[in-house]
């Protein structure tokens, strides 16, 4: 039995985008602690929140466009390790400024990250949708190693325990640094062939706003509807969102192969609909332990196509892969933060269990927007065709 080369490929990877995401999901595993040990406000909190969003989220594009333009192979070597330095001198800063700007560089770090890992990953997965889907779920593994890691730090040594999460970064930013000296940087920009494809990137990356905002949401209050609307216990809550975070790395990696099968057009669509009735019985279902099994049957419907998005950005546009890259995985990951005031004010309302009511009717704007995608193949197959009937007829 032979392994697929492209997936030893990606294990690098999927290594580094493990580390890099670690980082962004200690970011919420560490604000309660701030709040208690430094006695920051509600309101200080969710500063700290936005320092991450938007030190993540904006420059993402911008930095994808400079790596479309100059490669910068040790890009993502560098982001991984600033990424992990910000955030873990943020627990042993004094006032809440420098706190706040060392969250924000952190996030800088995972914006210099994405864009450059997701061109190298691409070039290593080839056009396997299953080996992009390693890297992808690489990812969502970090997110869920951030709570799991952590909680038990912080608890025994306070905040200033976020220190010991520097070496990770530093460790696979040297491995990353030492491959891309050892390895001749290729001059050629991978598949560029074909003409970008800005329509159906445009309605691509909305459904990443909306996939971003219904996982920001669920994340963010899924342990609250368990203790506030279920009366759950702590061990039962903390349960619900491990089952969410599971079921989100099985998706991650079952989505990459459905779409080798079906299609990535038809695996996006796929996850939409069974996103919006899984999300209505997770919220419907009454009981603290039956929800559960929704809770990873959401994740995993949620996260069926989040790999698939990503090649199917850089497929639209493959003369920008890195642009591509910085624009699906900086929305998927990042941009549902700047939705935190809506969910807020919902919640100051209605309570968690308010939030995961709206939250039933977000994934239907992405299955809408997913009707605008077609498969880059078939627009190739359009495009060669026309260009084709432009041709003079050869002469016998």
């Amino acid at each position: 039995m032979t392994t697929n080369p492209s997936l030893r490929r990606m294990t690098l990877w999927a290594s580094a985008h493990a580390v890099d995401d670690l980082y962004q999901g200690l970011v919420p595993a560490a604000v309660p602690y701030f709040v208690l040990e430094r006695h920051y406000s509600y309101l200080a909190a969710s500063g700290l929140t936005l320092a991450a969003t938007l030190g993540s989220a904006l420059p993402q594009p911008v930095i994808g466009l400079a790596v479309d333009r100059w490669r910068l192979p040790r890009l993502a070597g560098i982001g991984v390790a600033i990424a992990g330095t910000g955030l873990g001198l943020s627990g042993t800063a004094g006032p809440y400024a420098l706190v706040w700007l060392c969250i924000l560089v952190s996030g800088l770090g995972v914006a210099m990250f994405h864009p450059a890992a997701g061109r190298s990953a691409r070039e290593a997965a080839g056009d396997s949708a299953a080996a992009m889907s390693v890297f992808a779920a690489g990812g969502s593994v970090g997110f869920f190693l951030a709570p799991v890691l952590a909680t038990p730090a912080l608890d025994a040594w306070g905040v200033g325990a976020t220190a010991l999460f520097i070496p990770p970064a530093w460790l696979i930013a040297v491995v990353l640094l030492r491959r891309q000296s050892g390895a001749r940087t290729a001059r050629q920009q991978g598949a560029t062939k074909g003409a970008d494809r800005w329509a159906p990137f445009a309605a691509l990356t909305g459904i990443e706003v909306v996939r971003s905002a219904a996982f920001f949401g669920i994340n963010t209050f899924i342990e609250l509807y368990w203790l506030d609307h279920l009366h759950a216990s702590r061990t039962v809550a903390g349960a619900a969102l491990a089952c969410f975070l599971v079921g989100g790395v099985a998706g991650t990696l079952i989505g990459g192969r459905i779409a080798d099968r079906i299609g990535m057009v038809r695996t996006v669509q796929l996850g939409g609909a069974l996103t919006i009735p899984l999300l209505i019985a997770l919220r419907a279902v009454p009981g603290t332990v039956p929800p559960l099994a929704f809770a990873v049957l959401t994740g995993w419907a949620l996260n069926l196509p989040f790999a698939v998005l990503v090649k199917l950005g850089q497929d639209y546009l493959p003369g920008r892969p890195g642009t591509a890259a910085g624009v699906t995985l900086g929305l998927g990951v990042s941009a549902g933060g700047l939705m935190a005031p809506v969910f807020g004010l919902i919640a100051e309302r209605s309570g968690p269990q308010g939030v995961l009511t709206a939250l039933c009717l977000v994934p239907a704007a992405g299955l809408l927007l997913g009707a605008f995608l077609s498969e880059p193949a078939a627009a190739d197959a359009v495009a060669s065709s026309i260009h084709d009937s432009d041709l003079p007829p050869s002469s016998a």
